[in-house]
This record gives structure tokens, C-alpha cells and sequence, in this order.
């Protein structure tokens, strides 16, 4: 990844919105950048879900999931009548390998705050 598409990420992920979007796909997409735990992850989860779990309305949903879409973190496809989307891990892992070896250069100690549990409670600004 570089300079440009990681700002285009973060700055899509910079919306309350799209970052639960992101947060209900992880797990429910592959693209063969991570392990699969079920078939039924890989199918992602269609919009309809999407917005009934984020309480939006599908116009609203439309708006996020073309700005995440054109961000390359999330995918769609169709299938009939609806549009399911899943997440592209492998962006989200370039996305964290770009903020983590190329902004802080493989620093030991910031590479640890990202080991399990390991990770600092942030505060609002």
C-alpha cells in the first residue's frame, strides 16, 4: 500500500458509520488474505443486513459502502436480487503493515502495543 491509498482508507474509516460497517464485516468476508472460519463467512452479509444491524436507511448505507468500496475495503457482489458485501482483508492488512512498517519503520515498541491485549485504551478527542 502506499501514501495515497492508505489516506484514502483512513480517511474513509474516519466516519462512525463506516468503521461499524467495518467492524460488523470483519470476519464475515474472505479473500484469501486470512483464515476462514465457516463457508457461511464467506458469502459476506448482504446490504439489507447491513443496514438493519447499523440502523440506517439504504440510502444512507448506499452513501458508506460506495465510499468504503472505493476505498478497497470492502467488496460487493451480487447475487440475485441483492448485494452482499464482505470485507477485503488483504487491504485492511496492507493498510495496518503501511501504518505499522512504513509510518513508524518496524519500531519495536509500537509494533508491541499491537500484540493481543497488549493494545493501549485511546482517549476521545
Amino acid at each position: 500500500m502506499d501514501q495515497p491509498q492508505a489516506l484514502d482508507a483512513l480517511a474513509a474509516l474516519a466516519n462512525e458509520t463506516r468503521l461499524q460497517i467495518v467492524r460488523l464485516l470483519v470476519g464475515r468476508g474472505h479473500d484469501g488474505g486470512c483464515l476462514r472460519h465457516s463457508e457461511a463467512e464467506d458469502a459476506g452479509l448482504a446490504a439489507g443486513a447491513i443496514a438493519q444491524e447499523v440502523s440506517i436507511s439504504a440510502s444512507r448505507l448506499s452513501f458508506h459502502l460506495n465510499a468504503l468500496e472505493q476505498a478497497g475495503l470492502v467488496a460487493a457482489e451480487r447475487r440475485g436480487r441483492q448485494v452482499f458485501y464482505r470485507l477485503e482483508h488483504r487491504a485492511m492488512g496492507g493498510l495496518i503493515h503501511y501504518l505499522l512498517n512504513d509510518c513508524c519503520q518496524g519500531n519495536a515498541e509500537v509494533s508491541a502495543c499491537c500484540q493481543q491485549g497488549g493494545a493501549p485504551q485511546m482517549r476521545r478527542a
